[in-house]
């Protein structure tokens, strides 16, 4: 178990859902928003050059809508760019998971795991959030941190 202590994030957003491959096109397109738009260099009072992948406002459980917000921790809420948005959230339990392998496959497959573990998990569906840092760019020796929050 892994505590995070509250933290804001500035960047981008989607709804979707996992029903029909929906999540798949819909944070694919976030993605490539994301680098197209130069969305990073846009965020002022960044933390660091890590990107946030944050899973949000749950419908109900993996299978409901919910919102994928992609952006950068930053200090302050005050300087959101236009067509950006701020979130701040709360500190919270997590289990934390590591993808590791070539990107994005290794994350989906790491997602199917939680989500056959889904019960055993006690998930609180609050947010769970994947931190891209250094080592998410190394071909096959890829990691990505996922944290999933818990009751």
């Amino acid at each position: 178990m892994n505590t995070i202590e509250s933290f804001k994030i500035i960047g981008i957003s989607v709804d979707t859902t996992n029903q029909d491959g929906k999540a798949a096109i819909d944070i694919g397109n976030l993605w490539a928003r994301f680098f197209a738009e130069k969305v990073a260099d846009q965020i002022l009072n960044k933390v660091s050059y890590e990107i946030y992948s944050i899973y949000t406002d749950y419908e109900s459980d993996f299978t409901g809508k919910y919102k994928t917000i992609l952006g950068l921790k930053v200090d302050s809420l005050n300087d959101i760019p236009e067509d950006l948005i701020g979130r701040e959230f709360d500190s919270e339990s997590f289990v934390k998971y590591i993808a590791k392998g070539e990107m994005p496959n290794a994350v989906v497959e790491t997602w199917q795991e939680i989500w056959r573990n889904d019960k055993s998990l006690d998930r609180k569906y609050s947010y769970d959030f994947e931190v891209y840092g250094e080592k998410s760019q190394n071909g096959l020796n890829s990691e990505v941190e996922i944290y999933i929050a818990t009751k």
